[in-house]
């Protein structure tokens, strides 16, 4: 076995497997940074045996069973002996046995771990980005932004969440009735921001967000399962599918930026939409309106225009209407000022955008996108060029960075 085929195995297994590897661990330890520790460890591991001992048939069910013995040494060496312990312990012959059998998969833990950091017990500021790192091995770094804070502070709150966990005990388990909607709210919104990172990357630049988006529907899809008779995690998913069936469409041959309304809907693929407006119709039959249930809506109706009959400009703000006052955030009331736009005028939308306090928007690339697309719709462009660059410089990636620039300078 070379090397160079040891490591790209390797990065593919953190790449796949990091989530559920880590959930598993943490359900046994109860310890998130310690079992990201043994973890970490496993994987430098496996770069030193893997090119000469060759890549094991079971890459995950080997870097578990490589983590769960250095955590296990750990705790001999402190002497420490609790009921965490005897649970690592029975996780050894779970792990060894499906080490040693072809096929046989490590058990996928990931929505056990992500209730757990939903718990009520953790900051609220904390919780979807501490999903993201234990689940599917995001930084503070790459999760910033997203989050419109700073790294170092994000990275200070999840070290405070996890500790938290540790020392208050949170149980490594699915809630109960009394707090599931809470809890199921954050959790959603986890799998929604990891979904809304991979589908940043409009180049395609960074390996790891290219597989965020498949891992947040394959999670909707779990906990769609999981909960069949609760309509939030169906029109999530739905949300999440209407917006992949358009992925391909983001991009011309040449690779550049497209936007929404200027993308070929013979792009758009037929399966994905299907099984999203599947899930929105079962969603909708259980009379409970919900906020991703509406987003999923919106994203239904920007999708018409594939059969020629797009929805009159007044129903899409109608609908964002209604998302505002189930959910208020900065993004919907963007999107609903470039609504009212198309519906009424340039001139209503940034009247909508000028209402919004400016110390939200400072940072919000796509404020400025639509700031300036506004304004140059009404003429201002010395006024609309300031507000391109704005958005250039908050814009993080090559894509659409190159399509920004190009619509400034045909002012």
């Amino acid at each position: 076995m070379n090397a160079p085929a040891a490591h790209q195995a390797a990065e593919r297994a953190a790449r796949e497997s990091y989530g559920r590897l880590l959930a598993i661990l943490s359900a046994r330890t109860h310890d998130i940074a310690a079992s990201e520790d043994a973890l970490a460890e496993a994987f430098a591991r496996a770069l030193e045996r893997w090119p000469a001992d060759g890549i094991p048939a079971q890459p995950d069910a080997w870097l578990l069973s490589v983590a769960r013995h250095r955590k296990l040494d750990a705790w001999r060496h402190s002497r420490v002996q609790d009921d965490a312990t005897q649970t690592l312990l029975l996780l050894a012959g779970e792990v060894d046995n499906a080490a040693g059998t072809e096929g046989a998969a490590v058990p996928d833990e990931r929505l056990r771990l992500m209730f757990v950091c939903a718990h009520p017990a953790i900051d609220a500021a904390a919780r979807a980005p501490l999903m993201l790192q234990t689940v599917l091995g995001l930084d503070a770094a790459r999760m910033a932004g997203a989050f419109l804070t700073a790294p170092s502070t994000l990275g200070q709150r999840l070290v405070r969440a996890k500790a938290r966990i540790r020392a208050a005990g949170i149980p490594f388990e699915y809630p109960q009735a009394r707090e599931l909607p809470q809890r199921l709210q954050d959790v959603l919104d986890g799998i929604y921001a990891a979904y809304g990172t991979g589908w940043d990357d409009v180049d395609g630049a960074d390996a790891l967000p290219r597989g965020l988006t498949a891992e947040a529907i394959d999670l909707g899809r779990i906990l769609c399962s999981l909960m069949p008779n609760e309509p939030e995690p169906l029109g999530l998913l739905a949300l999440m599918l209407f917006c992949e069936s358009r992925a391909a469409a983001r991009r011309s041959e040449t690779g550049a930026y497209v936007p929404l309304d200027q993308q070929d809907p013979l792009r758009w693929n037929p399966d994905l939409l299907a099984e999203a407006e599947r899930c929105l119709r079962r969603a909708s039959e259980m009379k409970a309106l919900g906020p991703y249930q509406l987003e999923a809506a919106i994203q239904s109706a920007h999708c018409e225009r594939r059969v020629g009959a797009p929805v009159p400009p007044e129903v899409l703000v109608s609908l964002y209407e209604g998302l505002l006052a189930l959910r208020p955030s900065i993004g919907a009331q963007v999107s609903l000022a470039c609504a009212l736009a198309n519906a009424r005028g340039p001139d209503i939308g940034l009247r909508a955008l000028e209402a919004i306090p400016a110390a939200e928007v400072a940072s919000y690339q796509p404020f400025w996108a639509a700031r300036a697309h506004l304004l140059a719709a009404g003429g201002a462009r010395a006024a609309a060029r300031q507000a391109y660059d704005r958005a250039i410089g908050l814009s993080s990636n090559a894509a659409v960075r190159a399509y920004l620039n190009a619509m400034s300078e045909r002012l």
